[in-house]
């Protein structure tokens, strides 16, 4: 087996998650509350700007880097889904943002001064049909005026600025289903209360999520990303690098599960004998082994291709999907090890079962790359 990418960047990233045991996790998980000191801590080692050049104040390194990041916070039982973005929905300012654009934001959110780590997509109506979302800005003067609704946008609370995608020529009028649709960067210290609203939604696991409410809000054309009409185009790239990093923390998540179920199969002993030494304990545990690598070899070739700038969609997608289903094959491997205690909320596992799950729905569900790769590889007609 190849050594893995990055050997310095996971050791220092192993020494940071130490400081962040199973009980800081268990004690926020019970109330959901965000984990502000773990990405204080991150954003100070400069973990999450490691994607920002350096002309910004980031590391100036690939995506690669970050794969790395995350999945060793996951092995480490750690969460990162509180703050990747951060890592990568600047992307959208920084390939598609105009050089005040860039010269204004990207400095901060490098140093953590300025946190953008929400992206305003998904809408209750439309899923994961973003040609058919309805939030609408329309241009008034010097503003845009933002109407509409969205769902499932997480870390809204904890977030200074917000890509959101709207529309800003009905889909009706548009020559393509995926025109008219512009990218705004929203202030979100000026806009809550001044025509947004947020409202969390609790959920199966402490993930900060959220529905918005923009009634009339206005912000400046200035913080149009791009030219107007062309936002499905400029979210796309984000939307590859975010399923790549995904997968990596589903990786992290596997060897956890891995790591955690062997240690626990080679000490308990059940009948005179480590139970480790059975071949119905055995196999599981080597075939989520075999799963994650393989899994983890995709997650390495996509990031490969997005750090070279090649088209890397459906790469991205299929890392996505094995490592999302590998990791949930190794979480319920790692509770059918520990039995009983697989469920009590000490021992981590419960809490890392739940957070795994999430990621074969989110960011996009695996029926959709399932399609994807049906009708952009195999060439087989569309169904919708």
């Amino acid at each position: 087996m190849s050594e893995p990418l990055h050997p310095e960047i996971r050791e220092s990233v192993r020494r940071l998650c130490a400081e962040f045991p199973g009980s800081y996790w268990q004690a926020l998980d019970r109330d959901r509350i965000y984990p502000t000191d773990f990405v204080r801590t991150l954003t100070e080692a400069g973990f999450l700007s490691v994607l920002v050049p350096e002309e910004y104040g980031g590391a100036g390194l690939g995506l690669s880097a970050a794969t790395a990041i995350l999945e060793e916070i996951h092995r480490s039982g750690c969460n990162g889904g509180a703050c990747h973005a951060q890592m990568y929905t600047m992307g959208t300012i920084l390939k598609h943002g105009s050089p005040e654009q860039k010269a204004r934001y990207l400095p901060g959110i490098a140093s953590g001064a300025l946190r953008l780590q929400a992206f305003g997509v998904t809408e209750p109506t439309s899923g994961t049909d973003t040609t058919r979302i309805k939030t609408f800005a329309r241009r008034d003067g010097d503003d845009y005026i933002v109407s509409g609704q969205k769902i499932w946008i997480s870390r809204a609370e904890h977030s200074d600025l917000m890509v959101l995608l709207v529309r800003t020529t009905p889909r009706d009028q548009a020559q393509k289903s995926s025109d008219g649709m512009s990218v705004l960067l929203v202030d979100m210290r000026e806009a809550v209360g001044n025509g947004l609203t947020i409202r969390p939604i609790r959920t199966m696991l402490n993930h900060a999520t959220t529905e918005l409410f923009f009634d009339d809000l206005r912000v400046p054309a200035a913080n149009l990303i791009g030219e107007e009409g062309k936002g499905f185009r400029y979210i796309l790239d984000g939307m590859n690098a975010e399923r790549i990093l995904i997968a990596s923390e589903c990786i992290g998540d596997g060897r956890f599960f891995i790591d955690r179920a062997a240690a626990y199969a080679s000490e308990r002993e059940v009948f005179g004998r480590p139970i480790g030494e059975n071949q119905g304990i055995q196999f599981p545990i080597a075939r989520a082994h075999v799963q994650i690598s393989a899994a983890a070899a995709m997650v390495d070739k996509a990031a490969a291709m997005f750090e070279a700038g090649e088209p890397c969609g459906t790469e991205a997608n299929m890392a996505k999907m094995l490592a999302s289903e590998a990791s949930w094959y190794a979480a319920d491997m790692c509770i059918q090890t520990h039995g009983g205690f697989g469920f009590a909320e000490e021992y981590d596992i419960e809490r890392k079962f739940r957070e795994t799950r999430l990621y074969q729905v989110a960011p996009i569900s695996t029926n959709l790359i399932l399609s994807h790769v049906a009708t952009h590889v195999l060439k087989l007609p569309k169904s919708f």
